[in-house]
């Protein structure tokens, strides 16, 4: 007969997994009604809680590590406080390592956090990581993508769905009158430039008129690169600028609005329009304030280490999906301010 598992009590219960968890670990946090409904689904099914499998899964650790795409993304710091503050309520630790979009630094840190037998691994990652998160988890150790969809569904992840934020970018530009839109992103090893990339394509390919979108590559998803598709733009004959641009992250936004606006050269939105994707704090405050795409930073944060910390629990759960839907935020840089 098979053991039972923390997901037949849950069953039984009438309650999530996560809920049993929190009676197994942290009853203080649930009401005495799902204790009790936990307690008796526990005492009929016999379920016997396995201490040292648990222990041999999770360690003794007290520490999750957190791999993120780029440490310089204001984006990236508000989703690993949003981990933070729910690691604060179980006295979990996060280990924090940014890969600068750089694979080798990804497979350093990936390294240490599996030799320092931390009790699971968050991770947006750079390119196809499922091979390496394989082996995480054949030494007992959970892993989470964060900020991107597995497609695959070998692994839990929690994402923003950015096809439908690149197709609202855009069809918002086009509701604005334009027509020649320049997307400006890269690496596209990175998922959510191509996912952001085909959304903007299907808004294009969806207005009911012609729509040019032209693709400007950069090698980073920074300022600095930003400022420099910028300055590759505006270097064009007038006739041949965009009159929109829809920026891969808000990082690149700032930087060609840098680009754009010094000297007075183009006038933004007048000339050029553009928009980003993160709303990180600074696209408020910019010279012209950014148009963005906005992400639920710290909210994908909080509910990746919650994912996290209960497949620690109970290996056997499925993998889970959790996709959040980002919200067009609209500034000067899009519409006129009169």
């Amino acid at each position: 007969m098979a053991a039972v598992s923390i997901r037949d009590v849950a069953q039984h219960a009438g309650v999530s997994v996560g809920t049993v968890s929190n009676v197994l670990n942290r009853p203080g946090e649930v009401s005495a009604e799902s204790v009790r409904r936990v307690q008796e689904a526990i005492d009929t099914l016999g379920y016997v809680r396995n201490d040292a499998a648990r222990k041999l899964r999770a360690g003794v650790s007290t520490t999750v590590g957190f791999v993120v795409l780029d440490g310089q993304n204001p984006f990236f710091g508000d989703v690993v406080r949003g981990a933070e503050d729910e690691g604060s309520k179980s006295g979990i630790a996060i280990l924090y390592g940014n890969t600068d979009e750089d694979p080798k630094r990804e497979r350093m840190y990936l390294d240490l956090f599996e030799e320092q037998q931390v009790r699971g691994v968050l991770i947006s990652p750079y390119g196809d990581i499922n091979p390496r998160l394989e082996r995480l988890r054949s030494r007992g150790i959970a892993a989470v993508l964060v900020d991107r969809f597995s497609g695959d569904g070998r692994f839990s992840s929690v994402s923003v769905d950015s096809v439908a934020g690149g197709r609202m970018a855009v069809e918002h530009l086009i509701a604005t009158g334009r027509r020649r839109i320049a997307f400006v992103g890269g690496p596209f090893e990175i998922r959510q430039v191509t996912d952001r990339l085909a959304g903007a394509r299907a808004a294009a390919e969806n207005a009911g008129e012609h729509i040019d979108l032209e693709v400007v590559a950069t090698d980073a998803l920074t300022v600095a690169d930003g400022a420099a598709a910028g300055a590759r733009i505006i270097a064009r004959p007038r006739s041949q600028w965009p009159d929109a641009i829809f920026a891969a992250n808000d990082l690149l936004a700032l930087g060609l609005l840098q680009s754009l606006i010094v000297g007075g050269r183009v006038l933004v939105p007048d000339d050029i329009a553009l928009i980003g994707f993160d709303d990180i704090s600074f696209a408020a405050a910019a010279a012209v304030p950014l148009s963005s795409m906005r992400q639920p930073s710290r909210m994908i944060g909080r509910t990746a280490l919650r994912i996290l910390l209960e497949e620690t629990a109970d290996p056997e759960l499925i993998p889970r999906q959790t996709v959040f839907q980002p919200e067009l935020v609209v500034r000067a840089s899009t519409t006129p301010q009169r």
